[in-house]
């Protein structure tokens, strides 16, 4: 059959690309929905804002009629111009074991980056790496979490057929919460309370932590910024994140630290593991999804990492154990087990040492893959 891609115009065939991985991970045992009010707002140029300074594609593929793959590509410019790279994207790649559609939406995407002057194609990564990234490589029998991309084995075969190479991989980390606190991290953090320059902020309310979310995210960008595909967020972009994210977190599983002058020099967001819940709701909120997914943070062992950041000249002071042995705390107080630390780059040697130092081990690898365009 002749496969035929076509870029997303009309509204029917963006319903059509944010549902097709439903369809390819019917028997996924695996595969954690989307929050399918975000994916409306995440893939509409016209309601997230990243698109701002993209030029992007989005495709579907067409078999007998038939959609049985999609894709996005992208050129980041602002990157690009920051990082003096010559790098097209593609991301949310999805199709069913079928080398030829693979070819087609690739090779799509490759015509249309060389057409822009773009010398590789690298991927799957969209538009930040706060973005799901990275295809699965190893720990395919493993639970999922929210904002990491779930694929199928045969997928990385798919791109390896076609002469993708690994750029850098990143790592999750199991942790067991340790019953007590480590003695190390009580010092340091009985040190730092009686230093009495710094204090650590606790929220039990969304009300509460609301006025510290672009705060938050105006560190992020300020530590973020040597870690690979980090693009600062312009304060849209922020207000567009936090509507994204603030409603499924829990405001007792963030930190923060502010110092004597009330300005934040660390934080650390973790959440309790909605993704069974996010699975019985099949990605619908409403009527009923929301109470599957809070009862899933209630009954989880789960806690999930997602972003942490100390200000530069904070760093090796023991800011870190501060907010390790509230989080504990916390932890404790809700009977959880263990700790999946998020994605984590290869490359960032300090952070696997800590995270192996307190007995963490790799249980999960994702790869981002990278071509020449000739």
């Amino acid at each position: 059959m002749k496969i035929e891609i076509i870029e997303v115009e009309t509204r029917e065939q963006l319903k059509a690309f944010i549902h097709l991985p439903a369809k390819i991970h019917k028997n996924h045992s695996n595969w954690v929905p989307p929050i399918y009010m975000d994916e409306w707002k995440f893939f509409d140029p016209k309601k997230n804002r990243s698109f701002d300074y993209c030029d992007s594609i989005r495709l579907l593929a067409y078999e007998n009629k038939k959609v049985v793959g999609r894709i996005l590509g992208l050129i980041n410019h602002k990157y690009n111009n920051a990082h003096h790279e010559e790098d097209a994207r593609f991301a949310f790649m999805e199709t069913y074991n079928n080398q030829n559609v693979a070819n087609e939406l690739i090779n799509y995407v490759e015509e249309w980056a060389v057409s822009k002057g773009m010398k590789n194609l690298v991927g799957p990564l969209s538009f930040s790496d706060k973005d799901p990234q990275g295809m699965m490589v190893e720990g395919f029998d493993q639970s999922l979490v929210i904002a990491t991309n779930c694929n199928l084995r045969y997928q990385v075969e798919l791109l390896n057929n076609l002469g993708f190479l690994k750029k850098v991989d990143l790592l999750t980390y199991k942790i067991d919460i340790p019953k007590v606190i480590p003695e190390l991290y009580e010092k340091i953090y009985q040190r730092r309370l009686v230093s009495n320059n710094i204090h650590t902020i606790e929220f039990n309310s969304q009300k509460e932590l609301k006025p510290y979310i672009i705060p938050v995210l105006k560190l992020l960008n300020e530590t973020f910024q040597e870690i690979y595909a980090f693009a600062p967020m312009e304060k849209r972009e922020m207000e567009e994140f936090a509507k994204r994210y603030i409603s499924l977190l829990n405001p007792r599983f963030i930190k923060v630290i502010e110092n004597q002058q009330n300005q934040l020099v660390a934080f650390i967001v973790t959440m309790p593991d909605i993704s069974p819940g996010i699975i019985k709701s099949k990605g619908y909120l409403f009527p009923f999804g929301i109470f599957h997914i809070l009862r899933a943070q209630k009954t989880t062992k789960q806690l999930n990492l997602l972003l942490g950041g100390i200000r530069p000249d904070y760093r090796d002071t023991g800011l870190d154990a501060v907010l390790g042995v509230k989080l504990l705390q916390e932890a404790h107080a809700a009977k959880l087990e263990y700790i999946d630390s998020h994605l984590v780059l290869e490359t960032n040697t300090k952070m696997r040492a800590e995270l192996e130092r307190i007995g963490g081990t790799v249980y999960k690898r994702y790869r981002i893959f990278t071509k020449p365009l000739c």
